[in-house]
């Protein structure tokens, strides 16, 4: 099988590259092979933003689709047939800067500057993303497209000036990117490419040592998946990506589900939301949060843009990491997980897919294909709640989620309550429900199931919480659960809440 040739969209024509092992980043490629040095590396995990690039890719509809990355942790065979811009495409000819840059500038928000070109990327996809007709983005919003980038010596004020006057047309003329050239280059490099994934068959591209699958479609996937159970499935490699960059692990042959529109999308009925496994995180809480409006603050503190834009619902499900963000939430609200194994489906609760540590119950050659979550009822009760030791972008001591079918009477008629953080997986507490359900749902109800909590759960202690500091936050989270969904005088979250304030939009929807 020979080396294939990798083609992209970058500063303004098509670049073929060939001979690049398979799990070789976008940042190593950017620095040392095209010596655009802009793209600074930091972290090499992707949590400090140093590396932010933009990559562009067609989306359902044809249009071009911008998206902040951390090209730190994305490997270079995934740029194959889009686009990659680096803070050297913001350039003029004449030199002159972009209003991004320039609004830097102005607002002095740049010190060392090694920060900076990654913080300028993070500006660029917020202001090539926001509508020229729907004005300045609000605070929350720019708070949000800046999370994922980390500044130690100019502070995020100056830098959040310049967020909001780089919309400022009178002193800085809008410069827009021009779309439809890059999307017209995008679709040429489709019809045009060589690289194996685009054969019938999907056999695959050799890459030194390693295989790089990356088939089109479903069933191709589904094949794939059954001839070749031992090979790493890649989505946005927000976990795999480190394995290399920090443990330099071996992948072997990779399986890239980023091309699997089937395994991307996202539909509705009546009775339950359907999410692909190859969703990112970013569309995956944007349909969550459409029937949920509570998982408001858990969405934007999910890591941090460019990661969600990268990472998959289904991948962070399949991983197994009892700390993972999203389980909780997915286990309190009765979701399945639907896994495939080449033509044979079959649906499981996801309370049922954990079988242990980094365990799941995923026989050889199957994957997770899809998630399904019910749509919401009318009498219930719900939140979900992280406690980290920082509020953006940080892994949580613990995650939790309750949700109660509440009576007209006030009668718990069923109740969910999940953990991530307090075991060995994400796990429902069964001790807990037991003493809510059937009970009225009021301060001496909430107080005995507290007190279940210590049954449910026995935690560790690790460098983020003790054993003691995780059943405590466990048993206050089930009472602010309370305290906000009271019949009497329930709190509204800018009322619980430090960093909520009234009018942001990630304040949550407030409903008993």
């Amino acid at each position: 099988m020979t080396t294939p040739t990798i083609r992209f969209y970058h500063q303004g024509s098509v670049r073929e590259i060939a001979g690049v092992p398979a799990t070789r980043t976008v940042l190593q490629h950017l620095r040392e092979d095209l010596r655009c040095t802009g793209t600074k590396e930091g972290c090499a995990e992707g949590d400090c933003g140093a590396c932010t690039v933009v990559v562009g890719e067609l989306d359902a509809h044809g249009a071009l689709a911008l998206k902040a990355v951390n090209a730190c942790i994305q490997f270079v065979p995934t740029l194959d047939g889009r686009a990659l811009f680096t803070v050297e495409d913001l350039r003029a000819a004449d030199g002159a800067l972009h209003p991004v840059q320039q609004a830097m500038v102005d607002c002095h928000g740049s010190q060392c500057g090694f920060c900076t070109p990654g913080f300028v990327m993070s500006m660029w996809a917020l202001y090539e993303n926001q509508p020229a007709s729907a004005g300045l983005p609000a605070r929350d919003e720019i708070n949000a497209a800046l999370s994922g980038n980390l500044c130690r010596c100019t502070g995020y004020r100056p830098i959040v000036d310049a967020a909001q006057k780089m919309f400022d047309d009178a002193r800085h003329p809008r410069v827009a990117l021009d779309r439809e050239t890059v999307a017209t280059a995008l679709r040429a490099l489709q019809r045009a490419s060589t690289f194996e994934y685009t054969a019938p068959d999907a056999r695959g591209a050799s890459f030194g040592s390693s295989t790089f699958y990356a088939p089109v479609t479903l069933e191709a996937f589904a094949s794939l998946r059954a001839q070749h159970p031992d090979a790493r499935i890649v989505a946005g490699s927000t976990d795999v990506g480190l394995w290399v960059t920090k443990q330099f692990r071996d992948l072997g042959d990779v399986l890239y589900v980023g091309n699997v529109a089937e395994l991307k999308a996202i539909a509705r009925d009546a009775q339950t939301l359907t999410i692909g496994a190859a969703a990112t995180l970013e569309d995956a809480f944007a349909a969550l949060a459409a029937d949920y409006p509570e998982l408001a603050e858990l969405w934007t503190r999910f890591a941090s843009l460019p990661i969600r834009n990268a990472g998959t619902l289904g991948g962070n499900v399949a991983n197994g990491s009892p700390i993972g963000d999203s389980m909780p939430a997915l286990l309190a609200l009765g979701a399945e997980v639907v896994l495939r194994n080449d033509r044979t489906t079959r649906t499981l609760p996801l309370d049922a897919f954990y079988t242990g540590y980094q365990k799941t119950a995923l026989a050889a050659g199957e994957f997770v294909s899809a998630l399904r979550v019910p749509r919401p009822a009318g009498d219930l009760r719900w939140r979900t709640y992280k406690v980290a030791k920082r509020y953006d972008q940080d892994i949580s001591a613990v995650c939790a989620a309750f949700a109660l079918h509440v009576a007209p009477d006030r009668t718990i008629r069923t109740a969910r309550v999940a953990f991530g953080g307090m075991a060995a997986t994400p796990k429902r507490a069964a001790q807990t429900e037991a003493a809510l359900t059937g009970a009225t749902w009021g301060e001496a109800t909430v107080r005995r199931a507290m007190e279940s909590l210590g049954a449910d759960y026995q935690p560790l202690t690790d460098m983020r919480a003790s054993s003691a500091y995780r059943l405590k936050v466990a048993r206050n989270l089930l009472w602010r659960f309370y305290l906000e969904t009271r019949d009497d005088a329930p709190l509204a979250l800018c009322d619980v809440n430090a960093f909520a304030f009234e009018g942001d939009a990630s304040v949550a929807k407030e409903a008993p």
